[in-house]
């Protein structure tokens, strides 16, 4: 690929960038909690929509999503695989129609079929293609407390869907990584009080809320299943690291960050936080969370402060970019800088793995 097609590339993201954070920039998002989801015997996940964009989504010939994204390609990325699982099992059990139910079924068994066993006996999902945000490099292959829970969850309810044994012995092993520092390969940041299980490994403390609860929904949903006390203990390890760390999360009582102040949540991200929020409540019983989850609403933000919200994430995100100089990369460059081909510009400290090899 010469240098006008690369160019021609950039401008295409920057355009479609311009026009979801702008021109689409929506304060509400379709997505629903659903209040079914929880015991033993439900199939329900937390959160449901019928309305969602799958606009990065690039099918292959077997009916398993890969994510387009502008600095890997199109990849498989378990926790997108996982997602499209559970959406696809929510239409099955609201309209009862055999597509829906296939496409979940071959979601389980993709992800069945790509669980790696580590050495130390924590069963993973890997993300097998460089991930570069910000200052941190992520090398193939590297795990993601977020992906980890969106598969327990997916092949929880696969478990009790098919009663497959095979599932249930790959979910014994899906907690373990949850007791792994991220310095040693794994995905959790310990605290002064509980831990943060990390979406990023190497990108710090707080780092990404959604993907951070999504993990522990998926704790939750393993503990259920499999009423293991270990688990248990991780699920309440992250509920008080999270407790903990809430304030590092909001913005004057009205909105989320994402990662680690970064920038504003657009709202898509937005609404999962404060859903999720509400869910882990309906979970724990914790006073705070249901307290953000309130202060949070959109529906409680004025005109002014819309407005304040909409021009404070333009600028986050933009000196965001600018700060990181995200317009110089393509896949081609991050290939370098992981493989070594190219000299790093960020601190080598910044530059981080998960591969525990």
């Amino acid at each position: 690929m010469d240098h006008s097609d690369n160019s021609l590339g950039s401008l295409t993201w920057a355009l479609r960038a311009i026009q979801r954070e702008v021109l689409q920039f929506r304060f509400h998002y379709p997505l629903d909690i659903d209040t079914a989801a929880g015991p033993k015997e439900s199939l329900h996940y937390y959160l449901y929509s019928e309305n969602l964009s799958w606009s990065i989504m690039s099918m292959d010939p077997n009916g398993v999503p890969r994510a387009r994204l502008r600095l890997a390609g199109t990849v498989y990325k378990p926790a997108y695989i996982a997602w499209w699982a559970l959406v696809n099992l929510g239409h099955y059990l609201r309209q009862h129609d055999s597509a829906s139910l296939e496409a979940f079924l071959k979601q389980v068994d993709w992800l069945e079929a790509h669980a790696t066993v580590r050495p130390d006996g924590a069963v993973v999902w890997f993300n097998n293609h460089n991930c570069l945000q910000g200052k941190i490099l992520l090398r193939a292959p590297w795990v993601s407390a977020y992906d980890q829970g969106l598969v327990i969850s997916a092949l929880v309810r696969g478990h009790r869907l098919t009663k497959r044994p095979h599932l249930l012995e790959l979910l014994r092993g899906a907690g373990r990584i949850f007791t792994v520092n991220v310095c040693d390969g794994g995905v959790r940041e310990p605290l002064s009080t509980g831990a943060v299980y990390s979406e990023l490994p190497g990108q710090g403390v707080p780092g990404i809320l959604d993907g951070f609860m999504s993990s522990l929904l998926g704790l939750y949903d393993l503990f259920v299943e499999t009423e293991d006390a270990a688990v248990k203990k991780l699920f309440d390890d992250g509920v008080d690291g999270l407790m903990a760390m809430l304030p590092t999360w909001d913005y004057r009582r009205r909105w989320s960050w994402y990662g680690c102040h970064a920038y504003l949540c657009p709202p898509s991200y937005h609404c999962q936080n404060r859903l999720l929020l509400e869910v882990l409540f309906r979970l724990t019983g914790h006073a705070i969370l249901a307290d953000y989850a309130e202060a949070w609403k959109v529906d409680r933000l004025s005109t002014p402060a819309r407005t304040e919200i909409f021009l404070t994430f333009l600028l986050t995100k933009n000196v965001c970019r600018l700060r990181n100089r995200t317009w110089r990369f393509n896949k081609a460059k991050v290939h370098a800088l992981a493989t070594g081909q190219a000299e790093p510009w960020m601190p080598e400290k910044a530059a981080a793995s998960s591969d525990p090899a």
